[in-house]
């Protein structure tokens, strides 16, 4: 499972450092039509993987999860293929549009390496589970970055859909175990139950909602970001640069993704994660003043070292919190959470950029992220018991 989140995650981001740039290509616009074209392609993939997402958590908690995360693995290769003979910019948003339907595969795989991962090494197991989507996030942008450059658009969509499709051959060869359940325990819940159990549980609720808020400030740079890098760097090879600018933050990502894994799992998933939120914020705050292309690839690089432990430890604390035999579909309501980010940020990012330049985008995203941490820290201080089980 960690090569398929290798591939999938390489796959996918090797297209997002020139969504704006390919956009452009398609006839002589305005850099703010551009931006905000950006946005709304970016996102559309995730207003509709937003309703589908507990759906596919919901059905693997009843049939398992390996032909769902087959499904999305051939869905997503046969709409990246497409997008590589596209004329229009219509014509690229309706294939991102469709792509959101397969879109959970990172998400499902990560509810599928959790409900079989007993609670103690959670964390670890889930960073480590990281730093697979992290390398191949690292390396997707770079390699999508020398084949735009040297290739054209065309053969590096190409090129995805070939990746994705050996991804799917991997999760094909890959066995699914279950964790026993304790006799007595209750082994089918309603959606009712579901959303009962997560509304019961106010801090539980919070992480939901934090999951939102993080990819809303994460997401409102994305793709706006290689416009900012020809800003800082100029035209001169700016495919790859771009692609070094999305990358430097996997390289961090990498470093200590699994690191705040095993810190969860010795101290509480709920410290580190609150702790994670506050360092993003501070940590992106100079990414609005910086003068030179190096000076953004350090904060990125510093940003990446929180951003890389508040999914695994997110995902680690869920796992504490809910039964296995609901975990799918809770599972699947953070990542619907996280794909309404993925929509408000690109959105947000390309209106802000529009309107006040792309500094401001930054200034925002640094809000976002400390709010969200404000928002933790006040729900454990009306719950501090959920720190002291740990």
């Amino acid at each position: 499972m960690w090569f398929a989140n290798f591939f999938i995650n390489g796959s996918t981001t090797m297209v997002l450092p020139f969504i704006s740039l390919y956009i452009g290509t398609f006839g002589d616009y305005s850099d703010q039509y551009i931006q905000q074209w950006s946005g709304w392609t970016f996102a559309v993939t995730f207003v509709v993987a937003f309703f589908v997402s507990p759906i596919w958590g919901r059905i693997g908690d009843k049939i398992g999860r390996k032909k769902i995360l087959l499904f999305c693995a051939f869905g997503m290769a046969i709409s990246i293929f497409l997008m590589g003979y596209v004329t229009s910019v219509w014509q690229l948003f309706v294939l991102r549009l469709f792509m959101g339907i397969f879109t959970g595969f990172v998400s499902i795989s990560q509810a599928f390496i959790s409900t079989q991962t007993p609670k103690e090494i959670a964390g670890r197991v889930l960073g480590t589970l990281q730093t697979g989507s992290i390398t191949g996030t690292l390396v997707g942008p770079l390699l999508g970055g020398v084949l735009v450059d040297s290739l054209g658009y065309s053969t590096t969509f190409r090129w995805t859909s070939i990746s994705i499709f050996i991804c799917a051959a991997l999760v094909l060869f890959t066995k699914e175990y279950r964790l026993e359940v304790k006799a007595g325990t209750k082994t089918n819940y309603s959606s009712k139950e579901v959303i009962s159990h997560i509304v019961h549980n106010p801090v539980l609720l919070t992480v939901l909602l934090i999951s939102m808020l993080v990819q809303i400030a994460h997401f409102s740079v994305q793709p706006i970001l290689s416009l900012y890098v020809g800003e800082l760097h100029g035209p001169e090879n700016l495919g790859l640069f771009a692609g070094i600018a999305f990358s430097v933050a996997g390289v961090g990502n990498l470093f200590m993704s699994r690191k705040w894994g095993e810190i969860g799992d010795a101290h509480g998933h709920i410290k580190v994660l609150l702790a994670l939120l506050f360092i993003a914020g501070i940590a992106y705050i100079p990414g609005a003043f910086v003068t030179s292309f190096w000076q953004l690839v350090i904060v990125r690089f510093t940003l990446g070292i929180a951003i890389g432990g508040i999914i695994p430890v997110r995902i680690a604390f869920i796992r504490q919190e809910a039964p296995i035999a609901m975990q799918g579909e809770v599972l699947g309501y953070s990542t619907s959470l996280r794909f309404l980010g993925n929509v408000i940020g690109p959105i947000m990012g390309g209106m802000i950029a529009g309107f006040y330049g792309i500094s401001a985008v930054f200034i925002s995203t640094s809000a976002l992220l400390i709010i969200a941490g404000l928002f933790l820290y006040a729900s454990l201080q009306r719950h501090p018991e959920v720190i002291k089980d740990y």
